[in-house]
């Protein structure tokens, strides 16, 4: 993956910058939501841009990656995410989840790793 040159870059409500002067990408972890995405590292500033946008799709823009490849690379991204929350939820919240929602989280968390196993070596690569 490679940056394209002399591409403005959309952060959200109105933050645009040229696609060379970012060096980073961050994603927000607390208090993430609307208007607040990631942090963005811009080459002269001290301090990161909040965009609104994730990090993602604003990489996409930045490296011109086909939309198809770049949301399936989110798509596995967001899975080890759920994956890895899940993994941290006990066993008597898990049974509580199971008989009062009736939603089976081991089931959920075995299917997240069977697909996660079944992506191509070619996507896994590019994480």
């Amino acid at each position: 993956m490679r940056v394209e040159r002399g591409l403005m870059v959309p952060l959200g409500y109105g933050k645009y910058f040229r696609s060379e002067s970012i060096i980073g990408l961050e994603p927000i972890e607390e208090n993430r939501g609307p208007g607040m995405r990631t942090q963005v590292f811009v080459e002269g500033r001290s301090e990161p841009v909040i965009a609104s946008r994730s990090e993602g799709a604003i990489l996409r823009d930045l490296t011109g990656a086909p939309h198809e490849a770049a949301k399936s690379q989110e798509q596995q991204q967001l899975l080890h995410d759920i994956a890895d929350t899940l993994g941290t939820i006990n066993p008597l919240m898990r049974s509580i989840i199971r008989d009062q929602g009736r939603w089976d989280l081991d089931r959920l968390e075995e299917r997240i790793n069977d697909v996660l196993e079944d992506i191509p070596e070619a996507l896994a690569r590019h994480e």
